[in-house]
């Protein structure tokens, strides 16, 4: 399985770093996954913010191939526990999907035009994380599915 994560801005804080780095380590038994950072643009007047969403999504889709199957990280999404992530990657390998890319928006959110592309739009929480974070939250999870999709111990 590929898996890309698409992640506008970079990670700053070295511990948020290398605790995507230790999970991306360990997340080489079962897939190849990339993480592709674009930088996010700063939007220094409101008014300019639809502006903004567009041309990050147009950076966005730049990545993704047409048979690509696409999971938007958005507020709105469909909220699953690790064992229904786990089924839904699970299913998506018996499918024949070699490719999954998730992607993570900025400060913004997503751009209409990924989310109307997304072929899954998925929420971590009710709750709001700063980007980094969802990013370190997201390769966890990728790697307990893999775990729980093995049969594999992991701590609880």
């Amino acid at each position: 399985m590929n898996i890309k994560i698409i992640a506008l801005g970079k990670i700053k804080e070295k511990y948020l770093k290398e605790g995507v780095d230790e999970f991306l380590k360990r997340l080489t038994p079962y897939a190849s996954v990339e993480i592709i950072e674009i930088p996010a643009i700063e939007i220094k007047d409101e008014h300019l913010t639809d502006k903004v969403l567009k041309e990050e999504g147009e950076k966005i889709l730049s990545h993704i191939k047409p048979q690509s199957y696409v999971i938007t990280m958005e507020i709105q999404g469909k909220m699953l526990s690790s064992e229904d992530f786990a089924q839904k990657i699970a299913e998506l390998t018996n499918d024949g999907v070699s490719e999954i890319i998730f992607v993570i928006g900025s400060s913004c959110g997503i751009s209409p035009i990924v989310s109307n592309r997304a072929n899954f739009k998925l929420s971590m929480s009710k709750m709001t994380f700063l980007h980094q974070f969802a990013r370190l939250i997201l390769v966890e999870q990728i790697y307990r599915a893999f775990k729980i999709i093995k049969g594999e111990t992991y701590h609880k």
